[in-house]
């Protein structure tokens, strides 16, 4: 008899995991793919991480948790699992990115920056802005490595006494009617616990069925192309992350070059992306993918718009408006979850453990989460 059963370990969960064990737990957590493995949405080896957020400034006080929760830790593992290396969040006046960017900082008083188009191209000259562009820079906004954070994570649990068994996926559970206890079957073994947590990333529509939730899985696609001529204007440090949201709204993103023989990470926010099934996910990026991104490459970072290094594809699970989903089962109040994250949640793996923690714990938890509340739907 375990306290909590979590389902799901990587980047939701392996953060769950940790924050359990953390508080003395007897924690089993199960995972359908294998220890750090790339079949979901947290690999792909960097995830932006920002304060001055444009989907809404109700996020701010959750993503300040965030950032204090990861430098814990990074302390408590002596990894260097953040790198903040400044960023931009780019568009015309009127543009969601750059309005709402400018709102949350309004709002919390976020020490940030406006810069115009012609000082833009001064300060990173990788960056080829048109006249109405402007800029709202953030020093500390950057990047965090997900299979470090996984690993570091998971470690963490195992060594606070949580049992984790990967490749053991789940084919069922049930909830006691009395709300006390539940049961979980998977093709090894049915375990029994008081409480469980359900953050299996893009396979919640299938653990979640009944409750009939709009969450729609979809694939993302990434490159990473190689800087013509001298790699020094893309480095941490020279180089921010950005969200550009051009003209055509068509928004994207990059991260400084990491890893010299990959590239520098490239993909867009939105754009391009199709609903899939994650158990049958097609993981062959076409060229003509690879031409959608290089061709904004081309016209606002010249010097990334050549040779493609490398691709992958994960997996977004989107809400129809774009915000997270963070609640306690309606008919069964053991039952907590935590999905979709819309394709911008990674940075917020922490403090959603924190929350999930409190919620299988007390029922309740401190944190503001009503607007990710179930019920909306």
């Amino acid at each position: 008899m375990y306290d909590v059963i979590l389902v799901g370990l990587g980047g939701m969960g392996s953060a769950v995991a940790c924050e359990l064990a953390r508080r003395g737990k007897r924690v089993l957590g199960l995972e359908r793919h294998a220890r750090g493995h790339d079949r979901g949405s947290s690999h792909g080896g960097s995830r932006l991480i920002r304060q001055a957020y444009f989907e809404d400034p109700a996020y701010v006080p959750l993503v300040l948790r965030a950032y204090e929760l990861w430098e814990r830790l990074e302390r408590e593992t002596n990894k260097d699992l953040m790198t903040l290396c400044g960023g931009l969040m780019l568009g015309q006046r009127g543009s969601r990115v750059l309005e709402g960017s400018l709102l949350s900082a309004q709002v919390h008083d976020l020490p940030c920056e406006v810069i115009e188009a012609e000082e833009l191209r001064r300060r990173f000259p990788a960056l080829a802005p048109t006249r109405e562009t402007v800029a709202l820079y953030e020093a500390s906004a950057g990047f965090i490595d997900p299979g470090g954070a996984i690993d570091a994570q998971l470690d963490r649990a195992a060594n606070h006494g949580a049992e984790l068994r990967f490749e053991e996926p789940v084919v069922s559970w049930e909830a006691a009617g009395s709300g006390d206890g539940v049961r979980v079957e998977t093709p090894a073994a049915v375990y029994e616990a008081e409480r469980l947590i359900l953050a299996p990333g893009a396979w919640a529509p299938a653990l979640l069925a009944e409750m009939g939730l709009p969450l729609e899985p979809e694939r993302r696609v990434i490159c990473w192309f190689e800087p013509e001529g001298d790699a020094e204007p893309f480095l941490p440090g020279n180089f921010p992350v950005f969200i550009w949201e051009p003209e055509d709204g068509n928004t994207f993103t990059c991260f400084p070059l990491v890893a010299e023989k990959r590239g520098v990470k490239s993909v867009f926010f939105r754009a391009g992306g199709a609903p899939c099934d994650p158990d049958a996910l097609d993981r062959r990026v076409r060229e003509d993918e690879i031409e959608f991104i290089r061709g904004y490459l081309d016209r606002y970072v010249p010097a990334l718009a050549g040779r493609c290094l490398a691709t992958d594809v994960c997996m977004y699970t989107n809400t129809p408006d774009e915000h997270f989903v963070i609640d306690l089962h309606p008919d069964h109040p053991q039952v907590s979850f935590a999905s979709p994250c819309s394709g911008h949640g990674y940075k917020f793996a922490t403090v959603i453990a924190e929350i999930l923690a409190d919620l299988a714990t007390d029922g309740a938890t401190r944190h503001p989460i009503e607007m990710f509340s179930s019920r909306r739907f």
